[in-house]
Order: C-alpha cells, then structure tokens, then sequence
C-alpha cells in the first residue's frame, strides 16, 4: 500500500479558496512553493474537506473509491455537502477500483502492509458484513494488506476518524494523542497493536491546562520530504512541533517538519489531514 511518506503530489478542495481561508491556505501554499511541492485543487467538491471521499491509493496506478456515506451529512441540512468521488475522479481522470465498504477517508490510517479504522466502520458496514471477521477480511482483500487493526472509536471526536487519534511514524509505530493513554475503554486498542507487535508514543503537553483543540496536531500532513503540523496559536504548538520532529527525526530533517496555520480550517472539525489528498503521481 502507498503510505503518506511515499507521496508526492497533493490535492485540495476548490472551496479552500474561498476568502475566509486566505491566510491559512496561504501559509500552506507558500511552504509548499518553498520546498517545489506539486499541488492541485479538486474541482466538483462541496465543502473545504478532501480525505474523507477521494480514494485510497493501493499502489501507484490502484486507487480504491469506496462508498461515500457519511452519517453526519445523512439529514437535509448537511446532505448538500456530500460530494460524490465518482465525479471528481472523472474530472481528474483517474481510474478507480470500487468496493460495497462504506468507509470515510479520514478513518484508514495506513503503513506499507497494515491499516488501522475504528470500530465506527464497523457499525457502517454490519448489514454486508455483519461479523467483524468478515468486515476485517473483506477489508484485507480490498487494500492489499496482510494487517487489519480495528480501535474504539474515540467519542471525543464526532465523526469517527481515526486520523484525528493516531499516525504511523514507521511499519513497527505509531504516534497517537496523549489523552488517550488514561482512557480506559481504550485498552483494546493497546492490546490489539501489542499483538500486531506494534508500539506506541504519545503526544504529551505541559502545560498548566491542556487546549480542547490540541487533539489537531496529529492531524498533520506527511509528505515524501515534508510534514505540515497544525498551527493554532495555542500554548501547545510549540511543544507539539518538537514532539514530531523528534519522533520522525529518522526520516526528515527539523526543517522539513514545519508549522503552518489552521486557525480558520480548525472552527470546522478537521486540520491537515483533513483538507488534503496526498497520492504517488501515477505513471
């Protein structure tokens, strides 16, 4: 599978344009201009988010486009900013391979042969695959992969992601936010990647009160050579940034691990991750 340190090319939704984002997208712009980043904007799109519908990149000219059906935006408020994949990848001209699984991007949290999804996957799927022996096979047989590893969903976060609670840093560790470590109904999470000999390091703050919207820096985008963190204007941000650049220091210079900011992005429920799709550019 394509993992996020082998991507080089990344997309946004045409709505990030729109006035309000001017100084937050022009952070990003500008330190992907700095560093001859190849990005793009997503046309056909209904809001400024882009994980959560565009595909999974199996290999470099395999994308798997699931069904997009997000619970959150299934009411006549919401359902306008359901943005249907199918047509954007028309307009790219990318070929998909499709699946039944109902899946949002934002919950594949994936390494080389492993991907990780909260149990939220597995409630959207339970009338195809109504055991989670079946939903954890199908899934290995879509993606490729040897590993599936399914954690509790953490309520904290709406909508069911898991890229707002945990990141590989390489195939044998991943990174995950620090409130985490003392939720108990998060032990199964610890048990099933100590059976996937997997470990674990946290994202941990001093400071005198932690702020709500810390969970955002593990909602970083990684790149071939570059990571973006949230920047939030907070206490944290500075400790946050350290914390990643040590934690990935084997694969990316201090320099290449910079903060840009999500002031604006962040009042929407979502950060780096969340904004972008990031791909190995096709052949």
């Amino acid at each position: 599978m394509i993992t996020d340190k082998q991507t080089d090319k990344i997309y946004f939704s045409e709505y990030l344009k729109d006035n309000k984002y001017t100084k937050d997208l022009g952070e990003i712009q500008n330190v992907l201009d700095l560093f001859n980043v190849d990005y793009d904007f997503l046309p056909k799109t209904k809001d400024i988010w882009a994980r959560d519908y565009m595909p999974i990149q199996i290999s470099q000219n395999d994308f798997v486009e699931y069904q997009y059906k997000p619970d959150y935006l299934q009411n006549k408020r919401d359902i306008k900013y359901q943005t249907n994949p199918t047509e954007v990848c028309k307009a790219l001209n990318i070929q998909t391979r499709r699946t039944n699984l109902i899946i949002d991007g934002g919950n594949v949290i994936k390494s080389v042969n492993c991907v990780i999804v909260t149990d939220k996957a597995l409630i959207e799927n339970k009338e195809l695959y109504p055991t989670e022996e079946l939903f954890v096979s199908e899934l290995k047989k879509v993606f490729k992969v040897k590993n599936v590893i399914i954690i509790p969903w953490d309520k904290q976060e709406n909508f069911g992601h898991a890229d707002g609670m945990i990141r590989f840093i390489n195939d044998k560790t991943v990174l995950m936010n620090g409130y985490l470590e003392e939720d108990k109904s998060m032990q199964i999470m610890f048990d099933r990647l100590r059976v996937n000999n997997i470990e674990w390091k946290f994202l941990q703050y001093h400071v005198k009160e932690e702020n709500k919207k810390n969970w955002a820096y593990i909602n970083f985008l990684q790149l071939k050579d570059l990571i973006l963190v949230p920047k939030l204007g907070i206490e944290e941000d500075e400790q946050a940034l350290e914390q990643i650049r040590d934690y990935f220091s084997e694969f990316y210079q201090p320099d290449k691990i910079l903060p840009v900011s999500v002031k604006t992005i962040i009042k929407g429920g979502g950060a780096l991750n969340c904004i972008s799709w990031n791909i190995k550019n096709p052949d």
